[in-house]
């Protein structure tokens, strides 16, 4: 018997769900809708994108399609440590035992479909420029409003059934503000308190350019809690991000090419001399950005809706850990599936009991793990420090240090929580 199930959102957690559940068995026919266009057919300097980090997390989700690591690597740089350029214009660096793999967000999402439509090309229909207006749970149905395609087109809402409903679609889900109209839900969403303009830097790769070193994330940071953070692409350009405090309208008031130029040049020396004026003119112009951190007390309804990714635990950005937990979320249902012999009642149920608590205490990691004052960065840094030598000499006694621990390893973010719950206390309180 064929089993409809409706996948909400194209990006990377919802897409590896379709490839995950049409290996798994004939049985899934998978229709997937996403309210932008499809990235493989846009400009890409159109499409949603911004650069990403693959942990061991969400590199241990890909491993099980055949294939898709392969083709994953092809389109990534390796990362192996941090560069910390001080304002003094010294440098430190940290590296890693694992690498991480640094790649751009809407790259990953075009392999994924390549993977999806090369293997089940049968079994699957993607809707692109269809936005979720509405989720009836009781007819279990979805309403869609088809973009125009055309100033001239009529557009017509569209009604789908389902047999599984799946919301992957981000921290605003619309599948999951329909929980709120069910018995005993409740949620916390919360805007962090940094905001973020991306950054883009296309010709970093300029032999006159300042040196950068490749296979490192490059991070500065001042007094005020302005931080900028820069990853090479596989192309030779670096992408990124700069963050500062909301109440900080610096970056925000920079209204000219000129004055974008100055600002960078004044407090990040080295990224002003990469900038080119073309490129602060699309600095200048692009978006503040904010993030919701979301806690829920389930991700399931009933048996037949499913949250996961951003829609069930949103997360700040602060770790690079948003992507890799929701690809592990896709994972860890994956193996529930084994567990109750594709019994998607029990599935479901299990995967807000088993999640729940890790979902949570990424949401706290994220949150506390980086102090905003200068003096506590300073120990933050000394910490990691200690921990790193201490666990290389006693490797049975003294953890990993915390960061080492979220990005270099599989453990639950619960457990990891717990062994540092004292530091993020302390930058809690100090936050």
């Amino acid at each position: 018997m064929v089993e409809k199930i409706v996948i909400i959102d194209a990006g990377p957690s919802g897409v590896l769900l379709a490839l995950y559940l049409l290996q798994r068995s004939d049985r899934y026919q998978i229709d997937l809708y996403d309210r932008l266009g499809d990235p493989r057919a846009l400009e890409f300097s159109n499409a949603r994108t911004y650069p990403i980090t693959l942990t061991e997390r969400g590199m241990s989700a890909i491993a099980p399609i055949e294939g898709l690591e392969t083709a994953v690597r092809a389109i990534s740089l390796e990362t192996n440590g941090t560069v910390f350029h001080q304002q003094n214009g010294k440098t430190r660096v940290t590296s890693r035992k694992k690498s991480l793999l640094t790649l751009d967000r809407t790259n990953l999402v075009i392999t994924l479909l390549q993977q999806l439509t090369t293997k089940y090309d049968h079994r699957i229909n993607l809707h692109f420029s269809h936005v979720c207006t509405d989720v009836n749970f009781a007819d279990q149905s979805v309403t869609f409003q088809p973009k125009a395609q055309t100033s001239e087109s009529t557009d017509a809402t569209l009604t789908v059934n389902y047999d599984r409903l799946i919301g992957a679609d981000g921290a605003r889900s619309v599948v999951r503000s329909q929980f709120l109209n069910t018995e005993m839900f409740e949620i916390e969403q919360k805007y962090i308190p940094n905001v973020y303009k991306s950054l883009g830097l296309p010709d970093a790769d300029q032999s006159s350019a300042p040196y950068l070193e490749p296979g490192k994330v490059h991070s500065w940071r001042t007094h005020d809690g302005i931080v900028v953070l820069l990853l090479y692409q596989a192309d030779g350009s670096m992408s990124g991000a700069i963050y500062f405090p909301r109440h900080n309208t610096q970056v925000v008031n920079l209204k000219t090419p000129e004055a974008v130029l100055q600002f960078f040049h004044q407090h990040f020396p080295k990224v002003g001399q990469l900038m080119s004026r073309s490129e602060a003119e699309v600095f200048m112009n692009r978006a503040v950005s904010s993030a919701l951190t979301i806690r829920c007390n389930r991700y399931h309804y009933g048996d037949r809706v499913l949250i996961l990714g951003d829609a069930a635990h949103a997360t700040s950005p602060s770790l690079g850990q948003g992507c890799n937990a929701a690809l592990e979320d896709v994972a860890i249902f994956d193996h529930l599936l084994d567990e109750f012999a594709e019994g998607w009642a029990s599935a479901i149920v299990q995967f807000t009991i088993r999640r729940k608590a890790d979902a949570h205490a990424l949401v706290e990691l994220s949150d506390n793990s980086f102090p905003s004052s200068s003096k506590l960065f300073i120990e933050f840094v000394i910490r990691a420090r200690l921990a790193k030598m201490l666990h290389q000499f006693f490797p049975n006694r003294f953890s990993p240090s915390l960061f080492e621990l979220i990005t270099e390893s599989s453990m639950p973010y619960s457990e990891i929580l717990d062994r540092y719950k004292g530091w993020i206390a302390k930058v809690k309180k100090s936050n």
